[in-house]
């Protein structure tokens, strides 16, 4: 029995040592995919979304109520300052015209009178006054006359006032019959027509908008919305490139022509305005595009540039104990000798996939680490090694 496990246990020993030695002397091989080092252009930019708007909009709207009983222009017609596009039914401010210019011929008859009545009274004071001087009538008959006479006199005043009055009425009426013609402020094209012949205008409380025009279609802006993060790096003046969904072959340049300082806050997200210029002379931009936008921060010709993949490599545990080792700073990854190498570079710009090499012990051509991979001479996914690598 005791003979039995003795053997036993010798053969679990041998077992082991024969699995030691199988798995001790499995070879590990290393591959790597890498890239070449090339040069070439680098922009950084800051990409936002935009709407598209002509530069000056201006909304026309009406200050008197009525009924709409003309319309001269439609949608997209060229416009000049002065013309009327509009009418408004006048036959309400017509009628108010003639009633208050009736008025002030009213008001003028009084005035008329009532100088005619100064006239009689002044002559019957001043014959009173000859008379109480001869002892003829009474004190009171004089006093009653002088008193008719500054009477006479200031209901003259009163009557030119109100010629006044009524002169203002007629003008305000004149002036709400000429608001009937509505006119354009500015030479454009008419964006939008909000109201039909026969609608019912009412101004009561807001002036309504009854067409919108742009001023000049070849001249448009982006408003843009930059976040708090990259709001720093633009300035103005810089170049913009972006594209529309209209024309996606396309890409349209630009300039920031302002940043606003007034801070946009939705959700706790601050964004900041980015105003564009851009010219359209084709009109192929129109009001209410959407834009796809990016400010060129900075940009680089025929530099060394190296992948970002590359940047962001790192080994596996595994590589690092076979004596690699990492210092601090941006670096890349060579192979040499079949084992991977760390190398130190400095960076400059980065457009978001490649970043410029601004200094480093590497060269145009030179191949660099971006992904590795480790395998065995064993079935895959076995040994701890393979489980120990990042793909």
């Amino acid at each position: 029995m005791k003979k039995k496990i003795l053997i036993g246990i010798v053969i679990v020993v041998v077992l082991g040592i024969a699995a030691f030695i199988v798995f001790s002397s499995k070879e590990t091989e290393l591959k790597f995919k890498t890239e070449k080092i090339t040069k070439g252009d680098i922009e950084a930019t800051v990409t936002a979304t935009g709407t598209v708007n002509a530069v000056t909009t201006v909304l026309v709207g009406t200050q008197v109520s009525g009924t709409i009983k003309q319309i001269y222009v439609d949608f997209n017609s060229p416009v000049k300052q002065g013309q009327l596009i509009a009418q408004i039914d006048p036959s309400t401010f017509e009628a108010q015209v003639q009633q208050a210019r009736a008025n002030l011929l009213s008001a003028k008859a009084n005035v008329e009178k009532a100088e005619a009545s100064l006239l009689d009274t002044k002559r019957t004071m001043e014959r009173n006054r000859e008379l109480f001087s001869k002892n003829l009538i009474a004190r009171s008959d004089l006093d009653t006359s002088e008193t008719n006479y500054d009477a006479a006199k200031a209901q003259v005043s009163a009557t030119k006032a109100q010629v006044a009055q009524t002169e203002a009425a007629l003008e305000y009426a004149a002036t709400n019959l000429r608001y009937t013609r509505i006119q354009s402020p500015v030479n454009g094209i008419v964006v939008s027509r909000n109201v039909d012949v026969g609608q019912t205008v009412a101004a009561s409380f807001q002036t309504p908008t009854l067409f919108n025009i742009a001023q000049d279609l070849t001249k448009m802006q982006i408003d843009t919305n930059v976040g708090e993060a990259d709001i720093g790096k633009v300035n103005v003046k810089q170049d913009v490139e972006f594209t529309v969904d209209a024309y996606p072959d396309i890409t349209f340049k630009g300039r920031v022509s302002q940043v606003r300082n007034a801070p946009i806050t939705v959700q706790n997200v601050v964004t900041y305005d980015v105003v564009i210029y851009v010219d359209n002379p084709e009109f192929k931009l129109k009001p209410g595009m959407t834009a796809n936008v990016s400010i060129i921060i900075s940009s680089k010709k025929d530099v060394l540039k190296i992948p970002n993949t590359a940047l962001r490599f790192r080994p596996s545990e595994a590589i690092k104990n076979k004596g690699t080792t990492q210092p601090k700073g941006p670096g890349v990854w060579i192979v040499e000798n079949n084992k991977p190498k760390r190398v130190k570079v400095e960076t400059g710009i980065s457009d978001g996939n490649y970043t410029e090499v601004v200094s480093g012990e590497i060269n145009e051509g030179q191949e660099i680490i971006v992904e590795s991979s480790a395998k065995t001479k064993a079935q895959p996914g076995t040994g701890s090694l393979g489980r120990g690598l990042r793909f």
